[in-house]
């Protein structure tokens, strides 16, 4: 998604104040959870569903 809107790291974390490193932990999947309202920021950054961005794994 990101790619698709020519987003970079640095300017998704700036748009919904979180970390970069935060960022960088979701989007390599080291992260454990994420809050609804992270994903609601996300989500309005890039303009999309959280079934664009979220992936079941088990």
């Amino acid at each position: 998604m990101m790619a698709k809107r020519k987003m970079s790291l640095n300017e998704l974390s700036e748009r919904i104040n979180l970390t970069l490193s935060n960022i960088s932990n979701l989007k390599t999947g080291k992260a454990k959870a994420i809050r609804f309202s992270t994903l609601d920021a996300i989500c309005k950054a890039l303009d999309c569903q959280p079934g664009d961005i979220l992936e079941f794994r088990e």
